[in-house]
C-alpha cells in the first residue's frame, strides 16, 4: 500500500487573485476571502509552533487510546478535562471498577500504565472487553467508550457497547497485497452500504460485500466506491449519519481485519474507495457516543445552543477547540492509514458552514449569503485544514462536500482561498427529477428547465452529477423507479407478462434519465446501490415502526440474475453507460455544449468530448429525418441507443447506419445530420476516423 508522504508541504504563498480570475463577483467579497484565509493560516501557523507540523498533531491516535509498551505492558491516554477521577475496568480485572486508577497530566489529559503478566504477555488480551469509568464533576461513576476505540461491540445479552481491545497477534492481521489506485480524473462512483449488500432479511458482512458486490461494480464499470454507515453507529436505522465512535469500523459486518480485505479487494480492480465521513455532528448518545465524555456538557463540543442540532438531535463539535481540531484531523489520517481508503465524502458540510445550518433558509445565489455573518468561519476553517492535510500527505486521496448551498470556492484549492475539496455533490439534480415525476404530466416537461439544472454549476469546481442517492431510496420516499411504475413492477416485470404502457414508459425514462444526467450534469457521476437495475422498493431498516423488519434493508440482486426479469435491461444500459464513458472519458472534459433544447418537440442535443446526444423526451412523437447542429464535420457511428434489444428496448434504430454531416449550419454548429429519434428514446453518435 502507498503510504503517506514524510510531511505536508507548506502552504504555498496565497494565490487568491486567481479566485476573482474565475469569478469576477467574488472581488467584492475579497476583504472577506481573505479574511478566511488568514483565520487559516494563523491556526496552522499556531499548530506548526507547537507540534511541529501538522502530521505530527494528526496522529493522536499513536498517543491516546489504548497502545502496548515495548515490555509487554498496555499505556492508556485520555483527554477529559472536566472528569473528576478516571478508570478502567473490563474483563481483565473482572470489572472491578476502581482497581485500576489513571493519573491525571496537564491540560485535561489521563494515563494508565499497567505492567505485562508475569509471563511477559500483555495484561489485557487481545478480543476482550473493557470500558472506562470516568467520574463526573457531579461525582457520579459513569461508563464510558474511548473516544479512540479501533473496535466496539455489544455483547450478546446487551444493546449497550463494550469497547473491545483490538490487538491480534501479527499472523492474524490483515496485510495489504495491492497500492491505493491511480487518482482517477473522474469518477465513476457506486455508493454502497455494507449491511444491506444481501438480498437476504440480514446485515451483510465485509466479507460479503468484498467477494459479491465488489466485482459486480466492476463489471458495471465504476472506477469508484463511497462506503456509508462505516464509522461505528449504535442505532442501525440512523443510516450511519448517528455516529458514536469515531475511530471504530462498524462492528456489525465483522471485523477491522475484514473491513481492510474489502478494501484491498477494490484496489486489486483497481476501484478507489471513499469513505462517508461525519464530521458535521456527533451522536446524543452518551452511554455509547462521545457525548458528555468526561461528564460535561463541553468536551469536543460546543456547550449551551450551539452545540446541538435541534433537527438532529446531535452534539455539534467545537472546531475552535484544540483537542476536537486534533481528534477529528487525526480521524481522517486513522481511515486512511488504517484501512486504505482513498478519501472521504463529507457529509452535511451545509450543516456546518453556517450557523443556521441551512435550516429554512433557501440560498438564492447572492454572494452576501455565503460572505455574511452566518457563515460560520471556525467549521469553515477546519474544513480548509482538513483538506490542506488530506491532500498535502496523500496525493491520491479525493474529498467530496455533500453541500447545498453553493459556497463559492468550496471546490478551489486551499491556497487560492478555498475550501479545497474536489467535487460537490450536485444536489439541485434529484430535487429536480422527483419534481418532474411527482407534479408534472410528461407532455409538460420543461426542457430548458432540465438543461438549466444539470448545468448550472460554479465554473471550474467540479460536480458529481446523480439523478438519486441514497436520500431518495429511504422510505418515505420513492426511487425513480417507483415513482415511474409504482405497484406494476410487482406484477408486469417479468418478460413472461404483458408489457404495459407504465412498464414501457418507466424503464425508457428511467434509462433517458440517467442518460442525460450522466452527460450534462457534472465531472462525476454517482449511483446508489442497486439503483441501477430500478430496485423495486424502498430502503428501511430494521425498527420499533416496522417490527425490526430486515424486509427492506437489503438489495435483491436476486433479481437481476433471473434472467425472465426484465431488470437486466436496466442494469444492460447501466453497464453500457459506465464503459462508455470509461472509453470516451466525457466526465473529463469540458461542459457540453447544447444546441438544442426543443420544448414542443421535447428534443435535447448536445456535444460532449467529441460525442453528440440526442434526447426525444416525447411520449409518443417520433421524428423520421430530424435535422440537429454538429460542429465536426465527417462520418458518425451510434455507439449507445437506450432503445436496443440488449436494453430492453423497441430496436427502432439501426446501429449499421452511417450517418454524414451536410455542410448547413443548424443550431448555431457548422454542420447538421439528419437522424431518426424514436420517441422516449436517447442515443448517442461518435465521429468514425
Amino acid at each position: 500500500m502507498l503510504t503517506t508522504v514524510d510531511e505536508p508541504e507548506k502552504i504555498q504563498v496565497p494565490k487568491i487573485d486567481t479566485l476573482f480570475e474565475l469569478d469576477g463577483y467574488l472581488k467584492p467579497q475579497e476583504r472577506e476571502i481573505r479574511r478566511r484565509y488568514g483565520c487559516f493560516q494563523k491556526t496552522l501557523e499556531n499548530i506548526e509552533r507547537t507540534e511541529g507540523s501538522i502530521g505530527n498533531f494528526s496522529k493522536g491516535y499513536e498517543w491516546y487510546g489504548i497502545h502496548p509498551t515495548q515490555d509487554g505492558g498496555i499505556v492508556m491516554r485520555e483527554w477529559a478535562p472536566a472528569a473528576q477521577a478516571m478508570y478502567l475496568r473490563g474483563d481483565f480485572n473482572n470489572w472491578e471498577k476502581l482497581e485500576h486508577k489513571f493519573t491525571r497530566l496537564e491540560h485535561g489529559k489521563w494515563e494508565l500504565k499497567i505492567p505485562p503478566r508475569p509471563d511477559g504477555t500483555s495484561p489485557i488480551a487481545h478480543g476482550s472487553s473493557i470500558k472506562l469509568l470516568v467520574q463526573t464533576p457531579s461525582g457520579e461513576l459513569a461508563d464510558r467508550l474511548c473516544p479512540w476505540a479501533r473496535w466496539v461491540k455489544p455483547p450478546s445479552d446487551s444493546t449497550i457497547y463494550d469497547m473491545i481491545h483490538w490487538d491480534p497477534p501479527e499472523e492474524q492481521k490483515y496485510k495489504f497485497k495491492h497500492p491505493h489506485p491511480p487518482k482517477p480524473d473522474r469518477l465513476r462512483i457506486y455508493e454502497s452500504h455494507v449491511g444491506i449488500s444481501s438480498w437476504e432479511g440480514k446485515v451483510a458482512s465485509y466479507k460479503h460485500f468484498a467477494y459479491n458486490v465488489i466485482p459486480r461494480i466492476a463489471d458495471l464499470g465504476y472506477n469508484s466506491i463511497q462506503l456509508m454507515a462505516v464509522m461505528e453507529h449504535a442505532y442501525y436505522a440512523s443510516f450511519g449519519y448517528q455516529v458514536t465512535s469515531f475511530f471504530a469500523a462498524s462492528s456489525r459486518y465483522g471485523t477491522p481485519e475484514e473491513l481492510k480485505e474489502l478494501v484491498d479487494v477494490a484496489h486489486s480492480y483497481g476501484i478507489v474507495v471513499l469513505l462517508d465521513v461525519v464530521h458535521s455532528h456527533a451522536s446524543n448518545n452518551i452511554v455509547d457516543g462521545l457525548n458528555s465524555f468526561d461528564g460535561s456538557e463541553a468536551g469536543y463540543f460546543h456547550s449551551g445552543p450551539r452545540g446541538r442540532h435541534e433537527l438532529w438531535d446531535s452534539r455539534l463539535f467545537n472546531y475552535a477547540q484544540w483537542e476536537t481540531l486534533k481528534f477529528l484531523l487525526s480521524n481522517l489520517r486513522w481511515w486512511i492509514d488504517e484501512y486504505g481508503f482513498d478519501g472521504f465524502r463529507f457529509d452535511g458540510v451545509t450543516s456546518m458552514l453556517y450557523h443556521h445550518h441551512g435550516l429554512s433558509h433557501g440560498f438564492s445565489g447572492n454572494y452576501d449569503e455565503y460572505f455574511g455573518l452566518g457563515t460560520d468561519t471556525e467549521s469553515l476553517v477546519y474544513l480548509m485544514l482538513a483538506n490542506h492535510m488530506v491532500h498535502s500527505l496523500y496525493p491520491f486521496a479525493i474529498t467530496v462536500a455533500e453541500e447545498v448551498s453553493g459556497m463559492p470556492a468550496l471546490c478551489r484549492p486551499v491556497e487560492e482561498g478555498g475550501q479545497g475539496f474536489d467535487y460537490r455533490l450536485a444536489m439541485a439534480i434529484p430535487d429536480k427529477w422527483i419534481e418532474m415525476l411527482k407534479h408534472y404530466k410528461d407532455e409538460d416537461w420543461d426542457m430548458g428547465n432540465i438543461v438549466h439544472t444539470l448545468t448550472n454549476r460554479r465554473h471550474r469546481e467540479k460536480c458529481i452529477a446523480y439523478a438519486e442517492s441514497h436520500d431518495q431510496a429511504l422510505v418515505g420516499d420513492k426511487t425513480i423507479a417507483f415513482w415511474l411504475m409504482d405497484k406494476e413492477m410487482y406484477d408486469y416485470m417479468s418478460n413472461l407478462t404483458p408489457l404495459t404502457g407504465i412498464i414501457d414508459r418507466g424503464m425508457a425514462l428511467h434509462k433517458m434519465i440517467r442518460m442525460i444526467t450522466h452527460g450534462l450534469g457534472g465531472e462525476g457521476y454517482l449511483n446508489f446501490i442497486g439503483n441501477e437495475f430500478g430496485h423495486p422498493e424502498w430502503l428501511d431498516f430494521p425498527r420499533m415502526g416496522n417490527n425490526s423488519s430486515f424486509h427492506y434493508a437489503r438489495r435483491q440482486f436476486n433479481l437481476v440474475e433471473d434472467n425472465n426479469l426484465r431488470y437486466k435491461f436496466l442494469n444492460n444500459f447501466d453497464r453500457s453507460l459506465q464503459h462508455l464513458e470509461a472509453k470516451y472519458g466525457w466526465l473529463a472534459a469540458p461542459q457540453a455544449f447544447v444546441s438544442r433544447k426543443h420544448q414542443d418537440d421535447k428534443v435535447i442535443v448536445f456535444e460532449r468530448a467529441g460525442l453528440l446526444w440526442v434526447l426525444n423526451f416525447h411520449p409518443f412523437k417520433s421524428y423520421t429525418d430530424y435535422r440537429i447542429g454538429v460542429e465536426t464535420p465527417g462520418k458518425y457511428k451510434m455507439v449507445l441507443d437506450s432503445d436496443s434489444e440488449e436494453h430492453g428496448g423497441h430496436k427502432r434504430l439501426d446501429h449499421n447506419v452511417d450517418f454524414y454531416t451536410f455542410p448547413e449550419p443548424w443550431d448555431n454548429r457548422s454542420c447538421s445530420i439528419m437522424v431518426y429519434s424514436p420517441c422516449r428514446t436517447g442515443f448517442i453518435l461518435a465521429k468514425v476516423d
